[in-house]
């Protein structure tokens, strides 16, 4: 029997955020307890099989990444990040920093938003327009970090009107404690929480090719 309910999965798109080495890798990251926090959650690989089904079902995989200017312009010293980023020199375009793993993409079909400065995938990019276009009515979030980046896409996205779900084992924070006091206390105020396994058993079936 049919239902004129529309699902809350509804033209879903895989939005990731900020999986770059230069993030990642505790090495390099100006965060190394995001970086440990990533790998001991095994978020890399998560998101990888998440997206590969995204991509077998014809839905958009959008990576949001962070490649600032190598002439540093348009960044200010008023955060905490921001500091962090201009003493550093990390996250410069051109750079390892600003590389997406392997096993993420992109791969031919996916999209990438690029931004040069502030804190959230919205701001300055194209994030908007690629989503509007593709006809994408819900976000599925996951990547890093839950103490920033994420709050403030999922804030920003229901402000578009978007609904929007977080995958919550695809991501995660600077800390175990961070990333469970935001992801309960802010991010559920925000979006639907759910597993990778959840948004699998929900997405709809294979959609024609987008035009």
């Amino acid at each position: 029997m049919s239902t004129t309910t529309p699902s809350p999965y509804y033209a879903p798109a895989l939005v990731i955020s900020e999986c770059q080495i230069g993030i990642l890798d505790a090495e390099r990251s100006v965060s190394s307890g995001l970086a440990e926090q990533a790998a001991e959650r095994s978020i890399v690989g998560r998101i990888a099989e998440l997206a590969e089904l995204f991509r077998e079902r014809g839905l958009p995989v959008v990576h949001c990444i962070i490649e600032h200017r190598p002439d540093q312009a348009g960044m200010l010293r008023n955060s905490y990040l921001g500091t962090m980023a201009l003493r550093s020199r990390s996250m410069t375009a051109g750079t390892p920093d600003v590389e997406i793993p392997a096993v993420l993409g992109p791969l031919p079909g996916d999209f990438v938003s690029s931004r040069a400065t502030g804190l959230t995938a919205f701001y300055g990019t194209d994030l908007d327009a690629t989503l509007r276009l593709n006809r994408v009515r819900t976000l599925v979030l996951a990547g890093v970090s839950t103490n920033v980046a994420l709050p403030g896409l999922a804030l920003e996205a229901v402000n578009r009107g978007y609904d929007v779900v977080l995958a919550e084992d695809c991501t995660a924070g600077s800390s175990a404690e961070a990333h469970e006091f935001f992801v309960r206390n802010q991010l559920t105020l925000l979006a639907r929480g759910a597993s990778a396994a959840d948004v699998a058993a929900r997405l709809p079936q294979a959609s024609s090719p987008r035009s």
